[in-house]
């Protein structure tokens, strides 16, 4: 399938994208959420939404920083399709949350650290790969600023124990 374009981000933009989600997933850390974050950009950086984790907050479980930041973009673009943006989340997505970027055709998913409890792209399930979708993810990526993603939820785990 031919796309109108390809994501051409260069590495030291998607860290600093990377940056700022981690800055968010911390927001959500301080309000006792699992620290996620998760934005919605245009191919180019431009940044649409932001959002971290509040299902205790909210008291709803589809609350998740990517739903959140799909839902905020959607809105802001006055558009249930999201053809051609990108998500940038410091963790694997789940099932839920890779399905949503799913529906609402994303172009790109560049996450941060592998999540092998709930990961959908790879290391529990890899749904972008099923067959007889009408959409797929165009570009994957993981493993941006890992280790600072991994370090975030793991003291946030420990802190709780």
């Amino acid at each position: 399938m031919n796309d109108t374009f390809s994501l051409d981000m260069s590495l030291m933009l998607k860290e600093e994208l990377m940056r700022k989600a981690l800055e968010e997933a911390s927001l959500g850390a301080g309000e006792g959420e699992i620290p996620a974050g998760a934005l919605v950009t245009m191919p180019d950086g431009k940044i649409i939404s932001e959002a971290h984790n509040r299902t205790i907050g909210l008291s709803d479980p589809t609350a998740h920083a990517e739903i959140l930041a799909i839902r905020e973009a959607a809105n802001v673009l006055a558009n249930y399709r999201l053809t051609g943006l990108v998500v940038i989340s410091t963790l694997e997505p789940c099932p839920m949350c890779l399905m949503a970027m799913l529906h609402a055709r994303i172009y790109g998913l560049i996450y941060g650290a592998d999540e092998p409890k709930w990961g959908a792209v790879k290391s529990l399930f890899a749904l972008n790969e099923l067959p007889g979708l009408n959409h797929h993810l165009r570009h994957l990526e993981g493993g941006i600023l890992k280790e600072a993603s991994q370090k975030l939820i793991t003291d946030f785990f420990k802190a709780r124990r």
